[in-house]
This record gives structure tokens, C-alpha cells and sequence, in this order.
């Protein structure tokens, strides 16, 4: 049990409130939600700090609702996009509900008995039977279009000439009622989100007042960014998803690890639930050695236990340690071939059939001809590379140019050559 403001403050994961909120939560147990955008069948690390105010809003003793828009995922919040979305069908909907439903249970408790356990709700179900005829005279007539063109998000799109649809536009007063219907039916006074949905919040507040004649309080956390400027969460290959089939746990891995050190000593409080303590320990730690590089290894230790497993977290150890430190051919087969395809991505392969891989006699054969104008120009290059110990199969050192291919396939079917310090090659028989 903690103070739940205290907490997100020294965190660095508080932007704004409105007041009374602090004496609010001091009166109980509360109950806040935080809506997700079910649009993909996985959540990115961009959804991160969302996920664990939630964590910690319920690590506090308080009730947290995690609210996915299964009706306003049909429609697209304009909140800061240039752009009008595609809209997605019902069906494709709730398959993405279920996803995001499994990956939060890494980080919430929805399965116990307790007052404060965390609850999945879907805005379709009460949004659904809502004629449009019963939305605008019930709800609509409660806020002006005045009030709603003055959201930044709105002003953004209309100045900038890209317009928005009605149907956007109409998105706030949505977003406004679901805060609304959970405050009625479920006792839910706080609405939790990122910076840019401050708008859509006090909306909410807003049509509590003046529908139910209640309160409500708003609450939101700062959007992410990198030290440089860069956009947070975003590689060249795309996002950075929890998903292990869409980012493998290696892959995540590594983008934690290779943060800047600025942006390590932020992550490190907003993505780990490690105590003010420990996390100024580390700190400490990182500033007296900076090159061990101590925040970036405990923040990517710590996330990808959090999201994915302590397996997955030592098979991604161990694959970094393969490719960046020493390793032996033991550690390398111990490799499951996503993790492993995923360590070398982009190392130029060679394939051989496995009639022909069978009848090659030597180490020689198999880099100096088969793999002649890939590994090497020639094979006077590879044996002069052979014998002055430049050459590597599976992370053993081949000095013997004439030794025989009587070592194991990596999972049946691969070979990894390296050839001097850094360049690495991978032969695959089919």
C-alpha cells in the first residue's frame, strides 16, 4: 500500500490533475479506468505507461478499470493524429479485445477475490442499443459545440485544414459518456490517460456535472519521449509490441538494453516496479561505472520479466551474450530458432541441400567452394583464414582446413559461420 499521487510523482508519471483529487483518494478505495484503443491484436510500449499507472493505481489499494473501446474503436479518436483512421469491424474487434485482455493480466490483478480487483470493461456493451436519436437528446444536448471546438485536438486539425469528420468530432462526447456510465453504474470517479487526452477527460467530468450533478476527477501522465527528440517506442523495423510473435522477446530485449543513459534513468522509474531505493541504488551504481551500462541492463532485465517471462528474459541474455560477448557452441544450440533467426537478422545465408551438404568432405568444401562469393572469393582465401585461426562453425574454431563435418546441425538445419571478429554468415540445409 502506498500514496498513489506520492508515488507517480517521484516516478516522474504525473502531468496533470484536477483538484481534490488527493483528498479523494484518501476517503477509501476509489475506482479509476484507463481506456485502450483495441485497433491491433496486441498493445505497443507506447501503451506502457498507461498500464502500469493502472499497476500502480491498484498496487494502491484502489480499484482499477481498464476500458477498452470496443465502440469507439470503431470510430477513431482524433486526439493529435493528422489523419482519419480505418474503421475496424466488430469481429476483428473482439479479437483484439481478448489480446490486449490476456497481455494486461501480466501486469493486473483480474483474477483474485479482492475489494480492488481489476476489471475489463467494453464500451460496446452499453453503447450498442444507444440509438443515435436517444445519444444526442440524452447526452448531446449537455455539451455545446462551442466547448467541444475548443479542445486543442479539434483546433489542431481544423487549423492545419485536414478537417475532421463528423464522426471524430463526435468522438469526445462518446469518450465523455463512457466516464459518465461508469461513474453511474460502477462508482467510478477518476479517469486516468496520457497528456493528449486531457480534453476528452474533462469532458467526462464535465457531463458527470451536468447529467448526474456529481464529481469526477481527472488524472494523466506524460506522453514518453526520447532524450533526442525521437519519437519513444518506434524502431525501423516499427513498433515495439508485447507480443512475442510480432517482437520477439530478444528483440525487446535489445531495445531496452541499447536506451541512452538519460533515457534509462527516466525508464527505468516508469517502466519497473522497483522501489525508490533500489532504483537510487542503481543510479548510483551507473554514475560510478558508467560503461557497465548497470540501468540499461536492470531496466531491460525487469520489462521483459514483466512482459514476457524469466525464460524468455535468459534465452534474450544469452542471445546478446552470443553475439556481443564470449559463448560457447552449447549456448548457441540452446537457442530456440525464432531467437536465433531473430540474433543474426540480416546475416547473408547460403542454402544447401542436405544430398549435397552430406557428400561435402571438409570444413574447406563446404566455406571455400560452396560458399565461394559469399564467405570467401576463393579457397586459397579460406584455408589462409583456417589456418591463421580466423574462422569459427557454431562458435568452435576450425583450424583444420581438411577436418570433417561431423558437428550437430543447430536446430537441425543451420550452421553459423563466422569469419574474423564480426562477420557472420549462416548456411541452412533444407
Amino acid at each position: 500500500m502506498n500514496d498513489f499521487i506520492d508515488e507517480l510523482k517521484w516516478r516522474g508519471m504525473l502531468q496533470d490533475m484536477t483538484p481534490g483529487i488527493e483528498d479523494h483518494l484518501k476517503q477509501g478505495m476509489a475506482a479509476a479506468y484507463l481506456g485502450f484503443d483495441p485497433t491491433a491484436d496486441s498493445l505497443h510500449i507506447g501503451h506502457l505507461v498507461g498500464v502500469m499507472t493502472l499497476l500502480h493505481f491498484q498496487r494502491s489499494g484502489h480499484k482499477p478499470f481498464a476500458l477498452v473501446g470496443g465502440a469507439t474503436g470503431m470510430i477513431g479518436d482524433p486526439s493529435f493524429k493528422s489523419a482519419e483512421r480505418n474503421l475496424l469491424d466488430k469481429k476483428t474487434l473482439d479479437t483484439n479485445i481478448s489480446a490486449i485482455k490476456r497481455q494486461l493480466g501480466k501486469f493486473l490483478d483480474f483474477s483474485s477475490y479482492a475489494a480492488n480487483k481489476a476489471e475489463l470493461v467494453n464500451n460496446y456493451d452499453w453503447m450498442a442499443e444507444f440509438s443515435f436519436l436517444d445519444f444526442i437528446r440524452e447526452v448531446g444536448k449537455h455539451i455545446t459545440v462551442n466547448y467541444m471546438m475548443a479542445k486543442d485536438s479539434v483546433k489542431r486539425r481544423i487549423e492545419e485544414g485536414s478537417g475532421l469528420s463528423f464522426t471524430e468530432f463526435s468522438y469526445q462526447l462518446i469518450q465523455g459518456y463512457d466516464f459518465y456510465h461508469l461513474w453511474k453504474n460502477r462508482n467510478c470517479t477518476m479517469q486516468l490517460g496520457g497528456s493528449d487526452q486531457w480534453g476528452n477527460i474533462v469532458t467526462g467530468t464535465e457531463l458527470i456535472r451536468r447529467m448526474g450533478g456529481g464529481s469526477a476527477f481527472a488524472l494523466t501522465v506524460p506522453l514518453i519521449t526520447k532524450a533526442d527528440g525521437t519519437k519513444f517506442g518506434k524502431t525501423e523495423g516499427g513498433s515495439v509490441w508485447l507480443d512475442p510473435d510480432k517482437t520477439s522477446p530478444y528483440a525487446f530485449y535489445q531495445f531496452w538494453l541499447n536506451v541512452s543513459d538519460e533515457d534509462a534513468g527516466r525508464y527505468i522509474r516508469i517502466f519497473t516496479t522497483l522501489d525508490q531505493n533500489e532504483i537510487q541504488g542503481l543510479e548510483k551504481s551507473h554514475a560510478e561505472a558508467p560503461h557497465q551500462r548497470i540501468l540499461q541492463k536492470t531496466l531491460a532485465k525487469e520489462i521483459t520479466i514483466l512482459v514476457h517471462s524469466e525464460s524468455d528474459y535468459e534465452m534474450a541474455l544469452k542471445a546478446s551474450e552470443i553475439l556481443f560477448g564470449k559463448s560457447s557452441t552449447e549456448d548457441l544450440a540452446s537457442l530456440d530458432e525464432r531467437t536465433f533467426l531473430q540474433v543474426f537478422e540480416g546475416v547473408p545465408q547460403l542454402s544447401i541441400s542436405r544430398t549435397d551438404y552430406d557428400a561435402i568432405p571438409t570444413v574447406l568444401d563446404l566455406v571455400g567452394e560452396h560458399g565461394q562469393g559469399l564467405i570467401f572469393s576463393s579457397k586459397g582465401e579460406a584455408r589462409k583464414m583456417i589456418l591463421g585461426g580466423g574462422l569459427g562453425i557454431n562458435k568452435e574454431k576450425m583450424p583444420d582446413p581438411n577436418q570433417s563435418l561431423d558437428f550437430p546441425l543447430l536446430q537441425n538445419q543451420y550452421l553459423l559461420v563466422q569469419k574474423g571478429k564480426k562477420n557472420y554468415f549462416i548456411i541452412k540445409v533444407t
